[in-house]
């Protein structure tokens, strides 16, 4: 069976940092995650740093999905297991459809850079109101290694199968 074409024009998303401390000048993961989109030739058209509090991710996840400019949201930080690390927690609730190949595929992955402590990681992708999300943990290694190796490949794609 034949795939359907590419989306093509640029994917449109919207970048969120969950962190406590992180700001503007330090969040190296959402600059990673900006810059490896524009230089793929997305845009972003959105980028906030929000708390880890479930009741601001949940919320500004569904804004940002109710944006006409925007095709996917992509979150990082959050996706452990420690008790402020709620990001996993907000997301699942809105997902009407899951992509667990994604958290699967990049758990394996980590796990040949890092070992066994990948398997505390809850990175999770899929749709919500026709937009697409991912969660990626704050490190900056493992959003290089998930925006290279899964997502970027695969962009185009999925948002043009969201809107076939």
């Amino acid at each position: 069976m034949a795939h359907p074409q590419v989306l093509s024009r640029p994917v449109r998303c919207a970048v969120v940092t969950v962190s406590d401390t992180r700001t503007v000048e330090s969040d190296r993961s959402g600059q990673i995650i900006q810059t490896l989109l524009t230089t793929a030739g997305h845009r972003v058209h959105d980028y906030r740093i929000v708390p880890d509090e479930p009741a601001r991710i949940g919320p500004l996840c569904q804004t940002l999905a109710q944006e006409a400019e925007i095709d996917c949201i992509i979150l990082t930080g959050g996706t452990g297991i420690a008790p402020r690390d709620t990001t996993y927690d907000a997301i699942a609730l809105l997902l009407e459809k899951t992509l667990p190949g994604f958290g699967e595929i990049f758990r394996q992955l980590s796990f040949q850079e890092i070992g066994s402590r990948a398997m505390a990681s809850r990175a999770v992708a899929g749709v919500y109101r026709s937009t697409l999300i991912f969660s990626l943990p704050g490190s900056s290694n493992a959003v290089t290694l998930a925006m290279e190796a899964l997502i970027l490949p695969e962009l185009p794609h999925l948002v043009s199968q969201m809107q076939a």
